[in-house]
């Protein structure tokens, strides 16, 4: 397996790889990166769909990409997907897979013109007492000590970063700063996760940091992920004979290890009640989904809390991963990621408007017609001023195909589940449904005399507790998660989010098609490229875009110096001048 960039390989077919008729696949788990590795070894590999075999313990596909409709509950989201247009692996993807909502398009072409027509950006980012504008005004608010916070670390090397904190790099001139509003409630980070997955998501998408305070960077489906990416796969696999099998949950995969090679030798299933195994060959391809962000993650109701599931039980894809990593150091150390769930939880809940009286109060912060078709929030509005850390969305709506007309479904999380909310005196996974909604209405500025009637009589709301959903930006080393190919590996590849890969970021759609697409290119030799990780960080536009939005267009000439520094500065200019690095200074806006 080897990386690729421009188009010269990006359109190519590859050649058929050697000996892949004789051989079969096993992929543990069904979601994104599972089903991406399956539409790899069909349309790259070109191994007959029936020598495909997905190993799926519950009944639906999919994963943590979920969007249902489930009986006697009502609609549930467990989280959002934001798309960037620099996902190489995943559109590469993508423009393969049929639409199911347009013939003879694919879902990249849908993805692509649907984003172009309806744009997205924010025209309000967040709220300050109860549905009043925060007036952050897309400011990132940093201080010229937050701004070098952030340089610094982002030129620390990783190695001093392994099981370091964020808070032990960020000092308040970072952590009380828009920036870190904006940052932490977009891609979920907490104060005290990983140091190195900090730096790793400014490096990857440093290319995006003027479009964070308004999404301007971000793209959405049209409908929610499961309906608009996974039923698209699900389709294209089985058109191709893919072979499903629901039910079947992967207790462990048994190794032969030798000196250098490393041979999965077994897989043990339960299906039916029963234990049963698969014996596997060198030609028997097995993929692995080691861990799980939505394990153990459970549901509430309109009048139910969500249960707080922390205990790993045998046959979940923790307790699967702790059997196969304590066969070989090389298979990581899943309990870098599983061992504290105060520190991994967040809750999410869907709430779905049943009339009229609710889309008012969502118009008036959104400043769109929530039921127009197109954007309505633009991402999430984050209430700043909520113990919860609560944040909400409504992205284009209808949201499901089945969706009742008139009525809205949105999404709402909260970062601190553990804090008694503002309105609601109780802690966000201690409360129902309605009382979720009755905090959220609260911070949208709902009369209080209303609230309590609107939640109940207007609205229905799931909550979601996810015990490890972000296990995976815990503080971690090198070898803490194993590689896509361990070194020495003959026939088994780990794939998602708690596999290692080179410069990719965890908690995206592209990192668990990156995984997917690496792992079945090394395994079947194909002989095209991977796309690698969009070069924006080795490119000097996309870092000075960067720097200056970041000091929220001040020019460097602005800094607070002292003289000396002053001094310097004047006479670094000065050496440019008449230069092309004049010209790209003045174009960037940094002088």
């Amino acid at each position: 397996m080897y990386y690729s960039s421009g188009n010269y390989e990006a359109f190519a077919r590859p050649v058929k790889p050697e000996g892949v008729d004789h051989k079969s696949a096993y992929l543990v788990g069904s979601g994104l990166a599972a089903l991406a590795a399956a539409c790899f070894l069909v349309r790259d590999g070109q191994m007959k769909g029936s020598r495909v075999h997905i190993l799926e313990k519950d009944p639906i596909p999919g994963g943590a990409c979920d969007g249902y409709l489930y009986e006697n509950l009502g609609y549930v989201m467990r989280g959002g997907r934001e798309m960037d247009n620099h996902f190489e692996c995943m559109w590469d993807l993508f423009r393969s897979i049929p639409s199911i909502e347009t013939e003879g398009i694919s879902v990249l072409d849908e993805y692509y013109w649907l984003n172009k027509k309806d744009p997205n950006y924010s025209l309000m980012r967040a709220t300050v007492n109860r549905g009043e504008d925060a007036h952050t005004d897309k400011k990132f608010g940093l201080s010229d000590q937050g701004a070098e916070e952030i340089m610094k670390l982002f030129f620390t090397p990783d190695e001093e970063l392994y099981n370091k904190r964020i808070d032990e790099y960020f000092s308040s001139e970072v952590l009380n700063s828009n920036f870190w509003m904006y940052w932490r409630t977009m891609f979920a980070f907490e104060n005290w996760h990983s140091a190195l997955e900090m730096k790793l998501y400014i490096k990857r998408f440093i290319h995006h940091v003027g479009g964070l305070p308004d999404f301007t960077a971000l793209r959405f489906t049209k409908y929610n992920q499961y309906e608009s990416m996974i039923l698209p796969m699900i389709k294209y696999l089985e058109s191709n004979g893919v072979q499903f099998h629901y039910g079947t949950r992967v207790v462990n995969v048994e190794f032969d290890i030798q000196k250098d090679r490393k041979t999965a030798k077994r897989v043990i299933v339960l299906h039916d009640g029963k234990t049963e195994n698969i014996d596997l060959t060198e030609d028997d391809l097995i993929f692995i989904t080691n861990g799980g962000c939505v394990e153990n993650s459970s549901l509430g109701g309109q009048n139910a809390p969500a249960p707080f599931n922390t205990e790993i039980k045998a046959g979940g894809g923790w307790d699967m991963w702790r059997k196969i990593a304590a066969q070989d150091p090389a298979f990581g150390h899943p309990d870098k990621f599983c061992h504290n769930t105060e520190q991994s939880n967040w809750m999410s809940a869907t709430v779905t408007t049943l009339d009229g009286k609710i889309p008012p109060y969502i118009q008036k912060i959104c400043r769109r017609d929530p039921f127009s078709g197109k954007v309505v929030t633009g991402g999430i509005v984050t209430a700043k001023d909520s113990n919860w850390l609560l944040s909400w969305t409504f992205n284009r709506q209808p949201q499901f195909r089945s969706q009742p007309k008139g009525q809205l479904v949105g999404w709402i999380y909260g970062l601190f589940s553990d804090k008694p909310g503002n309105y609601v005196k109780k802690s966000m996974r201690e409360c129902t449904g309605k009382e979720i909604c009755m905090e959220w209405l609260y911070h949208m500025g709902v009369p209080e005399a209303e609230i309590p009637a609107l939640a109940e009589k207007s609205a229905n709301t799931i909550p979601c507790m996810m015990p490890y959903i972000t296990a995976f930006f815990m503080p971690r080393a090198k070898g803490d998660r194993p590689l896509v190919v361990p070194k020495g590996a003959v026939n088994f590849a780990f794939l998602g989010q708690f596999a290692e890969t080179a410069r990719d970021t965890i908690f995206t759609t592209e990192y668990s098609i990156r995984t997917g697409m690496e792992a079945v290119y090394t395994l079947l030799n194909v002989d095209r490229g991977v796309p690698e990780v969009w070069g924006s960080v080795y490119d000097v536009r996309d870092l000075l875009n960067s720097t200056v939005s970041l000091r929220d267009g001040k020019k460097m000439t602005d800094m607070e110096l002292g003289f000396k520094e002053r001094l310097a500065m004047k006479l670094l200019l000065k050496k440019t001048e008449g230069t092309d690095i004049e010209k790209l200074l003045k174009e960037h806006h940094v002088v």
